[in-house]
């Protein structure tokens, strides 16, 4: 190949791979769609409780804020009495002394109480909180699983809210651990 015909091959190539590619992505099939994905929280987006024990007292606030790990819960309470306590989310944003109005635990996956039941725990499940002498806690839990809105939200159509027991949660029996009656209840509102 002369000179000439190896310039005008490579100019032939050149202007050939300046030609913008264009590649068509797959249609899909009528019968195959991708699955829906579940609405993730939006981290930052918050909210709170006030609890008030049984004769309408206010014994605490508690503040829930949406993370990338799940919901961050952080709250300080005072008068409940020297000891552990069990402490949950709950259904129902209703706190009508005695707190039954709460309904059950937040358990939207349907499983069974208690971090050590093999088919638990719900997803509203907390560790114990346990006042000092002092008679004044602060607690931070993450709860995983969980958001204000999005998947698996508290924030739905009847609300939720907290609910903190007499005595320890046991982390097996079920529905409630053997936590004793509800002393305290918050619901849970956006700011």
């Amino acid at each position: 190949m002369g000179c000439r015909h190896f310039l005008v091959a490579v100019a032939a190539a050149l202007v050939a791979c300046s030609q913008p590619v264009v590649v068509n992505p797959p249609t899909p099939s009528p019968t195959s769609s991708a699955p829906a994905q579940p609405r993730r929280a939006t981290p930052g987006g918050t909210a709170s409780a006030v609890l008030h024990d049984l004769v309408g007292v206010r014994v605490g606030t508690v503040s829930f804020m949406d993370t990338y790990s799940g919901l961050l819960v952080v709250g300080d309470i005072a008068g409940l009495g020297l000891g552990a306590h069990a402490i949950h989310l709950h259904a129902v944003g209703r706190c009508v002394s005695p707190f039954t109005s709460a309904g059950a635990h937040f358990n939207p996956l349907g499983k069974k109480h208690g971090f050590k039941n093999a088919d638990g725990p719900h997803l509203g499940d907390m560790p114990n909180i346990d006042t000092p002498a002092a008679g004044r806690l602060h607690f931070e839990f993450l709860v995983p699983g969980v958001t204000l809105r999005g998947e698996n939200a508290l924030l739905d159509g009847d609300g939720a809210s907290i609910v903190i027991h007499s005595s320890r949660d046991d982390y097996a029996t079920d529905p409630a651990g053997n936590s004793g009656s509800r002393i305290a209840c918050g619901v849970i509102t956006t700011r």
